[in-house]
């Protein structure tokens, strides 16, 4: 049981010696993408883009609803046959909306994505950069799902900005 408890001891001061020699530090990538210069101008573009295809969408979907309602003012002025064609035709249309729809979604994902990754390639080079001049052991991405909480003098999001704002 001694030999147990110097055991304990013996691992846990080895352990606090090695943890007193490690520097740990973190950063809100979200912040570090938002507030820096490049990540600005991307949203800026992202913005007007999604705008620009969402004014798009939203007059064809009030060119279908207008469609829609001229089709059920006409119903009894129509034969059933006819009145039957343009509603399959109506449907049609509004599948080629959800079409539309779906791969405007998909554009905006992949510009999106295209648009960060270099945004993210030089954060990581500033981090990198940063953790090797700082002496970092570890450089954690604070997010709700990983890191709850920490110290506010480990961020270094403010020092990742301004660096590659340079």
């Amino acid at each position: 049981m001694k030999l147990l408890s110097l055991l304990f001891i013996v691992f846990g001061l080895a352990f606090s010696v090695q943890a007193a020699d490690m520097k740990v530090g973190w950063i809100d990538m979200q912040k570090a993408i938002q507030s820096s210069n490049a990540g600005k101008k991307a949203k800026a573009g992202l913005e007007k883009e999604f705008k620009r295809k969402k004014q798009a969408l939203e007059k064809k979907q009030k060119d279908l609803k207008k469609m829609s309602e001229d089709l059920q003012k006409k119903k009894l002025a129509l034969s059933e046959k006819a009145f039957m064609q343009k509603q399959q035709d109506l449907q049609k249309e509004f599948m080629k909306f959800q079409e539309e729809y779906r791969k405007s979604q998909l554009e905006i994902q992949k510009k999106e994505s295209d648009l960060t990754k270099p945004i993210l390639k030089k954060i990581q080079t500033a981090i990198d950069g940063i953790a090797k001049s700082k002496g970092y052991s570890y450089v954690l991405e604070k997010s709700e799902q990983s890191v709850m909480w920490a110290k506010k003098d480990l961020d270094i999001t403010d020092l990742v900005i301004k660096k590659i704002n340079k």
